[in-house]
C-alpha cells in the first residue's frame, strides 16, 4: 500500500512539474513522510532516482514543439549539474538531526514564494542586457542547481520564475529551458548519491515509471491549462508536510 501511494504521488508530481514545476513539493514530502525510517540522504536520492524519468520526458516533449537558445543554454545546463553534484555531496555529509530543520526552513521558503506568485507565468522583460544575460543565465543554473542537488522541491519554479522575471522569457520558453537544466542537474546528482548507495531502487524505480507517465501527461496539459490548480495543490501539500517536520522538531526536543 506504502508503494501504490508513493506511485499515485509520483505521477502526480509528473504531471504538475510538467506544467509550472515544484512537484518535488509532492514527491519528496510523500517520500518523507511515508518512508520515516530511511535517512534522509536515502530518501532524497531515491527522490532524484525517481523524479528524472519525468522531468526527461517532459523535456522531450517540449522540445518537439519549442526552439531553444542552445549556445546558452547547454553551458547553463552544464554549469547546473556542476552545483547540484555538489549539493548532493553537501547534504550526504549532514546528519539527520542538522538537516531536518533546514528542511523545514526551505520548505517554509518555498511556500511563501508560492503564496505571492498569483500572476505566475506571465512573460515579462529581461532585468539584464545582451552581455550580462548570458552571464545571468550561467549564475541562475549554478545557484539553482546546487539548490537542486541539496534539496530539489520547486527547482522547475524558481527555473521558470527565473526565465520569465529575470531573462524574458515566456511561460513556455521557461517551462521547456527549466526542463533542460532539470534533468541536467537530477542526473548529476544521481551521479553522486548512486555511488554513495544512497537511492533505493525497489521504490524508485517504479516511481519514475509513474513520475514518466506524469510528466507526459502534463507537458501535453501544458498549453490547454492555466497552473492556478498547481498553486492550491503547492499549498495544501506544503501545509501538511512543514506541519510534520514541525511536530517531529517538536517531539525531538521535548
Amino acid at each position: 500500500m506504502t508503494l501504490v501511494l508513493l506511485c499515485a504521488f509520483a505521477f502526480l508530481a509528473g504531471l504538475i512539474d510538467s506544467v509550472a514545476g515544484g512537484g518535488g513539493l509532492i514527491q519528496l514530502p510523500a517520500l518523507l513522510i511515508l518512508l520515516p525510517e530511511l535517512p534522509i540522504a536515502m530518501r532524497l536520492g531515491t527522490n532524484k532516482g525517481a523524479s528524472v524519468a519525468g522531468t526527461t520526458a517532459a523535456m522531450l516533449t517540449y522540445l518537439r514543439r519549442v526552439r531553444l537558445d542552445w549556445r546558452r543554454l547547454l553551458p547553463t545546463a552544464l554549469l547546473a549539474g556542476v552545483g547540484s553534484w555538489g549539493g548532493a555531496h553537501v547534504v550526504s555529509r549532514l546528519d539527520d538531526d542538522v538537516l531536518r530543520p533546514f528542511m523545514l526552513g526551505l520548505l517554509i521558503a518555498v511556500g511563501l514564494y508560492t503564496l505571492r506568485q498569483k500572476n505566475f507565468g506571465v512573460a515579462g522583460r529581461t532585468l539584464f542586457g545582451p552581455r550580462l544575460q548570458t552571464l545571468a543565465f550561467l549564475a541562475i543554473g549554478l545557484v539553482i542547481g546546487f539548490y537542486d542537488g541539496f534539496f530539489g522541491p520547486g527547482t522547475g519554479s524558481f527555473l521558470i520564475f527565473a526565465g520569465v522575471k529575470l531573462l524574458g522569457f515566456d511561460l513556455l520558453h521557461a517551462s521547456a529551458t527549466a526542463k533542460v537544466i532539470n534533468v541536467a542537474t537530477n542526473i548529476a546528482a544521481l551521479a553522486f548519491f548512486i555511488p554513495a548507495r544512497q537511492v533505493l531502487w525497489s521504490v524508485a524505480l517504479p516511481m519514475a515509471a509513474c513520475n514518466m507517465l506524469g510528466g507526459v501527461v502534463g507537458a501535453r496539459l501544458a498549453l490547454q491549462r492555466g497552473n492556478r490548480f498547481v498553486r492550491v495543490v503547492f499549498l495544501v501539500v506544503l501545509a501538511g508536510v512543514i506541519v510534520r517536520l514541525a511536530y517531529d522538531l517538536a517531539r525531538q526536543s521535548v
